[in-house]
């Protein structure tokens, strides 16, 4: 369809796919159609057609013709030095992403200072860290379900604040989302050269080195930003396993839990919601209590996200086991929690002294079409109240006016 300027008939492209590949295709369309790539239109006759986004087109068009033309190239490496190993940069990234998440629970637990500025540290705690006067800033809700989430999906969590806070700062956030993407398909582990770059880049390269997305080398004459995995991944779906990290914690049917790990992120992480006993230099024991769940579940920790908290990061040995949670210790975690949730408060008016009962049926109908009707007692002749949701109280009282006049 590149060089088709006019809508194509579903009928036409059905006609170019083998039979074995019908419903291949039908998915492949659905995808283009998700992705703005094509765009479907359906005619009077109703006859289905489909046109390929011209601003794609045009510039696939243009990659086609003059090839793939990145917006910088590595620097060659007689001018840069000692440049760090993958383990390195792997490490580097591990612990700049960890310190950033560790000043986000508890600021104590920072064993060295955080290069990262007060005032982008706002930015980037906007929504996951709420604080009183005179009080010490607390995670919110949100915050402890942050916690939680894969370092992926944390990542572009991050990132989202990031550039929503943009305008404030004078950045234009077509140009930031264009250079972070850009910035993912650069290679890992290579030098580019930090003068290629625009003031507002220079900038927003600095950033995300705290967070570990880029680690800055400074040479005699040049310097230059060398992309990490976390950079790279920038470009990786949510629900792509392949980035994922070895998992590091192991359940027993006996509500123990063992994590392998010599991270202290770790071991704040699993405090959220189990009671750590002890910690060896590359073990943490603990265990998932009833008391421990209570205090996640009031922080607004929810049963679901702790169980796939633990089936995403289980270790190799479990992880391959089908479940690789037990499953007495999945279901007791649930049943803990609707324990918290037997009563659900609903905002509500109460009403009563009808001064007859068509009025009263008329009311009750009128609040069951809205789906609003909590309760009513017809038993009563006399009282025949009812409560309402109070988002429907407008409407409701409107119809009784309407009734009585």
């Amino acid at each position: 369809m590149l060089c088709i300027e006019v809508p194509v008939t579903a009928k036409s492209m059905e006609e170019w796919v083998l039979p074995d590949g019908v419903s291949k295709h039908r998915v492949a369309i659905d995808r283009l159609i998700q992705l703005r790539i094509f765009t479907e239109t359906v005619d009077r006759k109703r006859e289905t057609t489909y046109t390929l986004n011209p601003i794609f087109q045009t510039n696939l068009k243009k990659l086609l013709l003059y090839g793939v033309v990145l917006p910088r190239d590595p620097m060659p490496s007689n001018v840069t030095v000692r440049l760090p190993s993958s383990e390195d940069l792997e490490a580097f990234a591990l612990g700049q992403w960890e310190c950033f998440l560790l000043q986000l629970i508890n600021s104590s637990q920072i064993e060295r200072p955080s290069n990262i500025s007060s005032s982008m540290m706002k930015i980037f705690q906007r929504g996951l860290l709420s604080q009183r006067d005179k009080e010490a800033p607390r995670l919110t809700e949100s915050g402890f379900q942050f916690l939680l989430m894969d370092t992926n999906a944390q990542l572009w969590y991050i990132i989202r604040e990031y550039i929503s806070n943009s305008e404030e700062r004078g950045v234009d956030s077509a140009d930031l989302i264009s250079f972070l993407l850009e910035l993912s398909f650069h290679v890992t582990g290579e030098a580019y050269n930090i003068n290629t770059l625009t003031e507002v880049q220079k900038n927003t390269i600095k950033d995300l080195a705290d967070l570990g997305l880029v680690k800055l080398q400074q040479g005699r004459k040049d310097s230059w930003f060398i992309p990490t995995r976390l950079a790279t991944n920038l470009s990786v779906s949510l629900t792509d396993s392949s980035s994922r990290k070895q998992g590091f914690v192991v359940v027993e049917t006996n509500f123990r839990l063992y994590a392998y790990s010599t991270s202290k992120l770790h071991c704040e992480i699993l405090r959220l919601f189990s009671r750590v006993e002890y910690q060896l230099p590359n073990l943490i024991v603990g265990a998932i209590t009833k008391e421990s769940l209570y205090s996640a579940f009031e922080n607004g920790i929810t049963a679901d996200q702790i169980i796939s908290f633990l089936q995403q990061n289980a270790h190799p040995r479990v992880a391959e086991r089908v479940p690789s949670v037990p499953e007495n210790v999945t279901d007791q975690i649930r049943l803990w929690e609707t324990d918290l949730n037997r009563v659900e408060m609903t905002p509500a008016y109460h009403y009563d002294g009808f001064p007859s009962r068509d009025l009263f049926e008329g009311a009750s109908d009128f609040a069951r079409g809205y789906n609003a009707l909590l309760w009513e007692d017809p038993e009563d002749s006399k009282k025949m109240s009812l409560v309402v949701k109070a988002e429907n109280h407008v409407h409701m009282r409107e119809y009784l006016s309407r009734q009585r006049q």
